[in-house]
């Protein structure tokens, strides 16, 4: 026999740091699929598979490639994966949170060279957002495992 407690602290998205990190993984695969779909996506004829040439605008704001899109929905398929224990989701929070960190300084310094260093297409918008990304996943990674013991 199994007790309800035991049930609550162990099942997919039980703790809150399992929520959040659910919470991302469906937010980044709605995301990965809005980059492939016209009408979300403008100008979807000059989407280019990686490279900052790619002026394909994820909601006319953010400058997307089809790998650009691709990492978003691995990001996302990793998050509903990582959300399985509450260890998995912390991880998968904090090590967000510093890809995240780096690709906004990479956005940054990077963004606007040419070559084969500049891989992903950025603008303005992407690294605001990245920005905001690293810093809400690093501060829920290390913040909701402490408020779900508190809570209990």
């Amino acid at each position: 026999m199994t007790s309800n407690a035991a049930t609550r602290t162990t099942g997919y998205g039980s703790t809150l740091t399992q929520k959040g990190a659910l919470l991302f993984g469906v937010v980044f695969l709605i995301v990965g699929i809005a980059g492939f779909i016209p009408g979300l996506t403008m100008d979807m004829g000059t989407m280019s598979f990686a490279g900052n040439g790619s002026m394909a605008m994820l909601l006319g704001l953010f400058q997307v490639s089809a790998l650009h899109n691709i990492v978003h929905l691995l990001f996302g398929i990793v998050g509903l994966l990582a959300a399985r224990t509450a260890g998995g989701s912390r991880s998968y929070l904090l090590i967000g949170g510093i890809i995240y960190a780096v690709l906004f300084v990479f956005g940054l310094f990077v963004a606007n060279m040419s070559g084969a260093a500049n891989f992903v297409p950025l603008n303005s918008a992407d690294n605001v957002l990245h920005a905001f990304l690293a810093v809400a996943m690093i501060v829920l990674g290390l913040v909701l495992p402490r408020a779900g013991r508190t809570a209990r």
